[in-house]
């Protein structure tokens, strides 16, 4: 057909504006989430770091009567944000405030959130090897009353010992040791070696399992993500992440970490909670583990907030699992 012969166009409807809600009300979160967004991070330790992340993105609708928002304005916004220059706490601020005013008149808080695996390459622990390890994490970033709250997130691995399940071992294996040496007063200290060695030394073992800490954290203010920092400051909290290279040097020094540091998931909540609270740069921090249980068929979990007056509580949504 040829459109020329129609004549000039009208304009296209916008039932957003022109239309009136039929059921009044307000409305705390409009937006869209499982956005794909490849940003560039400024990441304090590592300088820009590219990512491939997945946004959500919200604004509130205080207007009872009005019929919507334009989902397409913050959509080119996002797009524009995420082009312009690498990603910083002071450029979330400024892109929520662009939010707000693509909405002027009808919404008066924004919140954006962006994850992605983050890549870091740890070092083995003997060896010279080094290898790359994902973490899921997620950056959040609200703006209300004329204030932004900006949040990090990470999922940090490791393995548990059970405590008691190395009691318990430990017990078997010294009831062993009795039955083999019990008709030597002084047994070689080689043959008891020896015999730890090839039989003994197995003869029970405890139970450990991967397991995760996931760590919400409010961060003060920042000119870049200390996301490097804050998996350090978890890792060196708990003693035994998961590794990448591992030669059998690393293997050996991964099975005395565990054995010198047994943890309950109480132990590991509290390890982390002492850590961050002796971190300076954060203002708040939810922690949740999950120890998943090679004994039982459920996991094991606790939970812990630093505890400030209307801070983050323990039992607060935010973290995954």
């Amino acid at each position: 057909m040829n459109t020329a012969s129609l004549g000039p166009f009208a304009p296209l409807p916008d039932v957003t504006t022109s239309t009136r809600a039929v059921v009044g009300g307000t409305l705390d979160g409009v937006g869209m989430s499982g956005l794909a967004l490849p940003v560039t991070l400024a990441e304090s330790a590592r300088g820009h770091v590219a990512v491939q992340a997945t946004a959500s993105l919200y604004v509130n609708l205080c207007d009872p009567l009005a019929k919507g928002i334009h989902m397409s304005r913050l959509y080119l916004l996002l797009e524009a944000f995420a082009e312009r220059e690498a990603l910083r706490p002071a450029i979330l601020c400024q892109f929520l405030q662009q939010a707000l005013q693509s909405h002027r008149d009808i919404s008066d808080t924004a919140s954006l959130s962006l994850s992605f695996q983050y890549l870091s390459r740890r070092p083995a622990l003997s060896s010279n090897y080094r290898g790359w390890k994902a973490y899921p994490v997620v950056l959040s970033a609200r703006r209300a009353q004329g204030h932004t709250s900006i949040e990090l997130g990470v999922s940090v691995p490791y393995s548990s010992t059970c405590p008691c399940s190395a009691s318990l071992s430990r017990q078997l294996i010294a009831d062993a040791f009795r039955d083999e040496f019990s008709t030597r007063s002084n047994p070689p200290i080689d043959a008891v070696a020896a015999w730890l060695q090839e039989e003994g030394g197995s003869w029970a073992t405890p139970h450990s399992q991967r397991s995760y800490a996931d760590v919400r954290v409010r961060l003060a203010e920042s000119g870049t993500f200390p996301i490097e920092k804050l998996i350090g400051t978890l890792e060196e909290a708990l003693q035994t992440p998961v590794q990448t290279a591992v030669k059998r040097e690393d293997e050996q020094a991964f099975a005395r970490l565990n054995g010198q540091n047994l943890m309950f998931c109480e132990d590991a909540a509290r390890r982390l909670k002492a850590a961050l609270n002796a971190t300076p740069w954060l203002e708040d921090f939810q922690i949740r583990v999950e120890h998943q249980e090679s004994l039982h068929a459920h996991n094991a979990v606790a939970m812990v907030a630093k505890g400030l007056p209307g801070g983050y509580t323990a039992d607060a949504p935010g973290l995954w699992r």
